[in-house]
């Protein structure tokens, strides 16, 4: 039995070489795992550091971008009340920072950019035929384009006639709603339209270039007459405005052609229009700014803080704040009760402030304009 035993336990036995490979494809596994671990945990905690190291630079320049904000609508007031209302960044007030010696603090830098907002078309107080010439010069068919003009006014007004004829039923989508009687406050609200959200959006659901266009071209802000000194080709377009004497707006107000000389300028009255135009301004353009946007930027090493603010003159473009009206088939209008009483809000004196503030956005991307987007020609 002993030689049989011997034997027996020699078999079972390992030799060194092979438990030493044993225990090294062990370390080697264990450490391939540890890096995954560790890799895994250096990412989320990098991500982690990056989004605290953002909020703590938009803590630390926000202050510098409010500050220069109000140093800029401080110089645009000075401006207004010298010229008796604000034109365009021709009358000098482009780099209001500049003009103001205003100083940021270290190393940070400060720019101050603007978007003429009244350049565009105003969607509450643009009409069926104007819209009708807008989309028939963006190469849509007649058809097509009084059908979508009447979308909109149909999707503001329920009491609007159609002149195409065109009769959505919301109430029997997928998931039905109603009309909301009044103007957009949205871009978004372009998908729930009748037409619109068949012209202005692809197969996919995703807007195209006529959808970008309609929303550089159009003001959500109600105001009453667009500023020929930011009139994009679109608003001229859409006041019957023709590509010779667009192309003279674009020289004077560019300085280009027999303009060179004097370089930018603006309109101030409908007699500088009339020498340039021959005629005076169509209507539905006028020549101050009604709304304006202000885009400020601070940066400081890698961090970046940017802050939009759309302004208003006393007297200029107003947000649209109406409620609903929609109406339901049998002429009722549907009414939204709620248990929960809302404070009415304190009564703050009044401040004398020489702008309204119709918008404020911090760290917000800018819309991209596709390559067929007009161009501001201020």
């Amino acid at each position: 039995m002993r030689p049989f035993a011997t034997t027996f336990h020699s078999r079972l036995r390992v030799p060194a070489a092979g438990r030493r490979a044993s225990v090294l494809v062990v370390v080697l596994v264990t450490l391939v795992l540890a890096t995954i671990a560790l890799t895994l945990f250096i990412e989320r905690a990098t991500d982690d550091l990056l989004v605290e190291t953002r909020e703590a630079d938009a803590r630390r320049l926000r202050l510098e971008a409010y500050s220069a904000l109000e140093t800029t609508l401080a110089v645009l007031q000075d401006f207004k009340l010298v010229n008796g209302g604000l034109h365009s960044p021709a009358e000098g007030w482009g780099d209001p920072l500049e003009w103001a010696g205003y100083t940021p603090q270290g190393r940070r830098r400060v720019t101050v950019s603007f978007e003429d907002e009244s350049g565009k078309l105003s969607l509450p107080k643009t009409t069926h035929d104007t819209f009708v010439t807008l989309f028939e010069a963006w190469g849509l068919v007649k058809s097509d384009a009084e059908r979508l003009s009447d979308a909109l006014q149909q999707w503001a007004n329920p009491d609007y006639v159609p002149t195409s004829g065109l009769d959505p039923d919301y109430e029997r989508e997928k998931l039905p709603y109603l009309a909301p009687g009044r103007t957009m406050r949205s871009f978004s609200e372009l998908r729930a339209i009748a037409v619109a959200r068949e012209l202005l959006f692809d197969e996919a659901g995703r807007p195209n270039k006529l959808y970008q266009r309609f929303a550089t071209t159009v003001s959500l802000l109600s105001y009453s007459s667009s500023n020929l000194n930011a009139a994009p080709g679109g608003t001229l377009t859409a006041y019957g405005m023709d590509e010779a004497k667009q192309a003279l707006v674009s020289d004077y107000l560019l300085g280009r052609g027999s303009y060179r000389s004097r370089g930018a300028g603006f309109f101030r009255n409908d007699g500088e229009v009339s020498q340039v135009l021959g005629i005076s301004a169509p209507t539905g353009l006028g020549l101050e700014i009604q709304a304006l946007r202000i885009r400020v930027t601070v940066s400081e090493g890698g961090g970046e803080f940017q802050l939009s603010v759309v302004i208003s003159p006393n007297g200029g473009a107003t947000a649209v704040t109406d409620k609903a009206k929609t109406r339901r088939e049998d002429g009722t209008t549907p009414t939204v009760s709620s248990g929960v009483e809302v404070a009415k809000p304190t009564v703050a004196s009044a401040l004398n402030y020489p702008f309204t503030l119709l918008e404020i956005r911090e760290n917000e991307e800018p819309l991209r304009l596709p390559e067929t987007e007009e161009k501001d020609p201020s």
